[in-house]
């Protein structure tokens, strides 16, 4: 696992705008029925990480204006609570992230939510550049940090090791610290 200093990783350096994978209508990225974006590339490389295909990149297929309708059209549901954001590391995608957080803001305002995992903590964040402040600012729920092998328990709700939390976004920025979403039902194993 690598440890960032602040604005080490910057994602227009990194980012090739590519996604790993698009799922629609899904269970477990998050809570109720949603669409989840899985960017590509992550520079963290956690061992033990599920997902280490996407950890490069160039993984998968460029983001297209034909999947970010794809993406606006399927949250159109009723029945969608939101989308969330994974990867890869959706904080080093941040041009992606923003143009369809954007998109989904501006046509759903509030009514959906949006959700990320990212390998950033909260605080490191606060201290990032202002691309990876600007998507935090977007997001109503974060789990963030480095997924620890060492800490893996997979009964958590929504993360696979202890360290991770389930963030309210909008308060955290608020208080300006990290503030556990209400609606988390394991806040005291962290």
């Amino acid at each position: 696992m690598r440890n960032p200093q602040p604005k080490e990783w910057l994602a227009s350096q990194y980012s090739q705008h590519y996604v790993a994978d698009y799922k629609p209508f899904n269970f477990v990225d998050g809570q109720g029925v949603r669409n989840s974006l899985y960017v590509s590339g992550c520079l963290f490389a956690c061992e033990g990480c599920f997902n280490k295909a996407v950890q490069n990149f160039r993984y998968g297929q460029p983001f297209t204006p034909a999947l970010l309708e794809q993406i606006i059209a399927d949250l159109s549901h009723d029945y969608v609570q939101g989308l969330t954001l994974l990867g890869g590391e959706p904080f080093l995608n941040t041009a992606v992230c923003l143009q369809v957080v954007r998109s989904v803001r501006a046509t759903y305002g509030p009514k959906k939510d949006i959700w990320s995992w990212s390998g950033y903590t909260f605080e490191e964040l606060l201290l990032e550049s202002q691309d990876k402040l600007d998507l935090l600012a977007e997001l109503d729920v974060l789990v963030d940090g480095r997924f620890e092998l060492t800490k893996r328990d997979l009964s958590l709700q929504f993360r696979g090791s202890s360290n991770q939390r389930i963030l309210d976004v909008p308060a955290s920025l608020k208080q300006k610290k990290a503030i556990i979403w209400s609606e988390c039902i394991d806040a005291d194993r962290h």
